[in-house]
């Protein structure tokens, strides 16, 4: 059976509806950065996932190849996911989807080095004829959070991060949102498929000791 990492790592894939504190370890990623409203059809949001899943899959295959990751094991490729922010807002302010900037990422399994993305973009980009180059190696070290299962439209989000940030407080610590470390969204369902009530959205936002 594949390695699912949603199963495996559930207190980072699937916490509570109510929030909790996690301290998440460092993790490499497949990224690409960007700015706009998400929700803009054929934008440079919908572009980058394209570039993501392309280069992910091709990972996820390479052992049909004739390329060998050391290492490399069958698994289920993992939730796309995103860090966001606006210049000027600490925070988010969703009523200007327009002004956001983003890195949208999916997590890399701990076996992928530099040199096996390095050639999965090469790969990828003969196999399907775009470019690949925005996609990086990207390594994120998020360290301690308070994160929760938000359940619900996107817009609805913000009576979500409130009562996280009311249980920061209560439990002595302080939102850490700066210039480094960003509001956290991890998708768990697809937009595209699913009623936008149903939609199961991890929000996790950075903390510090009071």
């Amino acid at each position: 059976m594949a390695f699912d990492y949603k199963k495996e790592y559930s207190q980072f894939y699937s916490p509570p509806k109510t929030p909790v504190i996690v301290t998440v370890p460092e993790m490499n990623f497949l990224a690409v950065c960007g700015k706009g409203d998400p929700n803009e059809e054929g934008g440079e949001y919908d572009r980058a996932v394209q570039l993501l899943y392309g280069v992910a899959y091709t990972i996820k295959m390479s052992h049909k190849s004739s390329y060998k990751i050391e290492g490399f094991f069958e698994y289920v490729v993992p939730p796309l996911e995103g860090l966001w922010w606006q210049e000027g807002v600490k925070g988010v302010d969703y009523s200007r989807k327009d002004s956001f900037s983003w890195i949208s990422m999916i997590r890399l399994p701990d076996f992928v080095q530099k040199q096996n993305f390095e050639w999965a973009i090469t790969e990828a980009a003969r196999k399907k004829k775009m470019d690949f180059s925005p996609v990086q190696f990207f390594t994120y070290d998020e360290g301690t959070c308070v994160q929760c299962m938000h359940l619900g439209p996107y817009d609805d989000e913000p009576a979500t991060v409130h009562m996280m940030e009311q249980y920061a407080k209560e439990n002595g610590y302080a939102i850490d949102i700066n210039d480094k470390r960003h509001h956290h969204e991890i998708y768990l369902s697809d937009p595209r498929k699913t009623d936008a009530s149903k939609l199961k959205t991890i929000i996790r936002h950075p903390v510090r000791k009071l």
